[in-house]
């Protein structure tokens, strides 16, 4: 737990250094949130199904700050106009990734939507609303349908991305490398992940239904702390010795 902690002091002083530059990515966050809950005011069944791609395109979203946290590392000037280029390092390896979770998300959305047209009993007009009126004991079983299958979902959005495009970010690694090293750095070290993970979701998830505009701090703050947690987890691992990218 304290290291999952850590992690997020970390990163806040990466937004710092870098003089809340990543603050550009959470806008990125924001606008997303809103064109979600826009979008699908009227498709309530696409709803959750979306939300949850939110969270599991994010890895890919948050390249920029992952490059801003490398760049503070290395002791690099910040750049955002660099920060924004960075995955062209490695961009065949980063866009593979991100065909995989493209994959996973679509088969989620379609999984998401079957669960709403079989379980659900009402509804839902709004993002914000959505989550309380869920939480009901009339949708008591289309919960726990949901919940079920979607943490399977999760753990393995999860386990292929804890570390990945930072990781592909920072070393000249293939994506089925940075995948593999991953799932082992979630295996080794499931305790503390479960608390990464679990701090992800309720300060996203704060945000996505109390107060969007939240992301503009929030994302920013995950992507750099996520930079700390490729630090600390692939040191660790026993496939982590993939050399650095050349400048």
């Amino acid at each position: 737990m304290f290291s999952a902690l850590r992690w997020l002091q970390n990163g806040f002083a990466d937004m710092r250094a870098t003089g809340f530059v990543g603050a550009f990515y959470g806008l990125v966050f924001v606008l997303a949130a809103y064109t979600i809950s826009f979008i699908y005011a009227t498709f309530w069944k696409a709803t959750m199904g979306l939300t949850a791609g939110f969270f599991l395109m994010g890895p890919l979203i948050c390249t920029g700050i992952y490059e801003l946290s490398r760049q503070v590392h290395r002791g690099e000037q910040v750049s955002l106009t660099q920060s924004m280029m960075a995955w062209l390092r490695n961009w065949k390896s980063i866009g593979f990734f991100a065909i995989i979770l493209t994959f996973l998300m679509i088969v989620w959305v379609r999984v998401s939507i079957v669960l709403f047209a079989l379980f659900a009993s009402h509804e839902y007009p709004d993002l914000q609303s959505l989550i309380s009126q869920i939480v009901s004991v009339q949708n008591l079983e289309f919960l726990m349908v949901w919940l079920g299958v979607g943490s399977i979902f999760a753990t393995l959005a999860f386990a292929l991305s804890v570390v990945s495009v930072p990781m592909m970010l920072d070393r000249s690694t293939d994506t089925l490398t940075a995948i593999f090293t991953s799932a082992n750095a979630l295996w080794d070290n499931i305790g503390v992940c479960f608390v990464w993970s679990a701090l992800i979701v309720l300060l996203v998830g704060a945000a996505l239904v109390f107060f969007i505009p939240l992301l503009l701090l929030i994302a920013p703050l995950i992507g750099h702390a996520t930079w700390h947690a490729y630090q600390a987890l692939v040191s660790t691992s026993t496939h982590s010795a993939a050399p650095a990218l050349e400048q």
